[in-house]
């Protein structure tokens, strides 16, 4: 028997291939100088902030104006943004259904994603349909790792951590749900993700 009633499952780099050098690869001739764009342009602390409810717009024009000679490969971060979708993640996507058959635990998700455009994503993955609910970042105005969103979840969908396990490929995500009692699992793939739950005695 599980000590756990609840699984908590963050999308992006879990269930969900999103990956921005898709767009660029077809932008940029040069590898290099994508590299450099995604790290120090269109970079993970600038994305993140619209995750946390920045709209948009407000964050493309302020890089515009930063970053003038870019201006066109700033705005294709988000005019091509559904480009950047890979696809789900299958192996994933096909465990959490099997949970879902299941029927033992209860599901939710946990996602630092812009409110803009996260509607593209449910209506592009019916996997979705499947948690009983999904706490996104941008319609909180709060993301992963601060410790209020986890805290948000728990209250919201009547949560207790230490009966929860919450999987997320992000060490920093990992550390700030630990540190408030969820069983914390770091994503690597499927198939250790399924020895780690089988570890807790969790079956499906």
């Amino acid at each position: 028997m599980s000590s756990y009633d609840t699984i908590v499952f963050d999308l992006g780099g879990v269930l969900i291939d999103w990956n921005p050098a898709y767009v660029f690869r077809t932008i940029f001739e040069d590898e290099a100088e994508m590299a450099y764009f995604l790290s120090e342009v269109c970079n993970n602390e600038w994305n993140e902030q619209q995750d946390a409810g920045r709209p948009l717009s407000e964050a493309t024009e302020l890089l515009v104006s930063e970053f003038p000679h870019y201006e066109a490969q700033i705005r294709a971060f988000y005019d091509r943004w559904e480009e950047m979708l890979g696809g789900p993640i299958h192996d994933t996507v096909h465990l959490l259904r099997e949970l879902h058959q299941a029927g033992t635990h209860r599901l939710f998700a946990l996602t630092n994603w812009s409110h803009e455009n996260f509607p593209v994503a449910l209506a592009r993955y019916d996997f979705l349909q499947l948690f009983q609910g999904i706490l996104v970042s941008g319609e909180e105005k709060l993301k992963k790792p601060d410790p209020a969103i986890f805290e948000l979840l728990a209250s919201r969908y009547a949560i207790h951590p230490p009966a929860a396990v919450f999987i997320d490929d992000n060490l920093r995500n990992i550390h700030a749900a630990a540190q408030l009692g969820f069983k914390s699992l770091h994503f690597r793939s499927a198939d250790l993700l399924r020895e780690e739950l089988s570890a807790l005695g969790i079956t499906w």
